[in-house]
């Protein structure tokens, strides 16, 4: 082993890399939903179910952690990890995702920005900002959910 001899900078191999911090086990998550579902089952209360129903569509959305997937112009989808289903590693990604996500509801976004670099990209913004068929799914299922919890919040309010 070669002893540091007194270098300031540290070597090749870490420069520019960073730790990224911990996260919470997903089981940790899916350990509270069972509970809350637990909670709701002993108590018979739908309105418990319910909380449940919408804390799971947060962590979908926002919570769950994951890849930003974005494909780059040479067609590799982008590592980063990011958090939720909704958000993207950097700007010029969310506006990707953005745009998908308009796509998804069958919309087409009204806050589309202009590429700037259209005439270099390898992809299509449309393929380069495809969501895989698991999140939209997830999306999906996550947004019928908040729906049902609305409903049914406004039904308990009788």
């Amino acid at each position: 082993m070669v002893a540091n001899l007194g270098q300031e900078e540290p070597p090749a191999s870490r420069k520019g890399s960073r730790r990224l911090p911990r996260r919470e086990p997903p089981a940790a998550w899916w350990a509270l939903f069972a509970a809350v579902g637990l909670v709701a089952l002993w108590a018979g209360s739908w309105r418990v179910a319910l909380l449940g129903l919408l804390m799971w569509c947060l962590y979908e959305f926002i919570l769950v952690p994951g890849q930003c997937r974005v494909v780059s112009h040479q067609g590799h989808p982008c590592a980063e990890r990011v958090r939720g289903r909704l958000f993207a590693c950097g700007p010029d990604h969310q506006q990707l995702k953005n745009d998908s996500l308009w796509r998804l509801v069958g919309l087409r976004n009204p806050f589309q920005k202009d590429d700037p670099d259209s005439g270099a990209v390898v992809h299509s913004p449309y393929a380069r900002g495809r969501l895989p068929q698991t999140d939209r799914a997830l999306i999906a299922l996550a947004a019928l959910g908040t729906v049902a919890t609305l409903i049914g919040m406004v039904y308990g309010f009788r």
